[in-house]
């Protein structure tokens, strides 16, 4: 668990920073200051969501490609991942660019 000013909080605050700056609006779905994150963000190709439930192995994100007819069943994810928060804000970051 990392501690309250820890390189991997740090690290993981600067992806959050980074997200939102990239187009992504978080969150908190749970009451208190720790409580899990809600992200998403459209583009004009694709809707990504982001999920950041702590430092654990609970966190996802999906990328879905936009159509412009309605897909039954919803949008088609193409890529998913899903680990610690510092694997999942860096691949919404890095791998997902707009």
């Amino acid at each position: 668990m990392p501690g309250a000013d820890g390189p991997e909080l740090t690290a993981a605050k600067r992806l959050l920073d980074v997200a939102k700056s990239q187009g992504f609006t978080f969150q908190r779905i749970a009451p208190g200051p720790d409580g899990p994150l809600f992200g998403a963000r459209e583009t004009v190709d694709y809707r990504d969501t982001c999920y950041l439930s702590g430092f654990g192995e609970g966190c996802c994100a999906t990328r879905a490609r936009k159509y412009s007819v309605v897909v039954p069943g919803g949008l088609p994810i193409i890529e998913r991942v899903s680990g610690n928060a510092l694997m999942v804000l860096h691949t919404v970051v890095s791998d997902w660019a707009t």
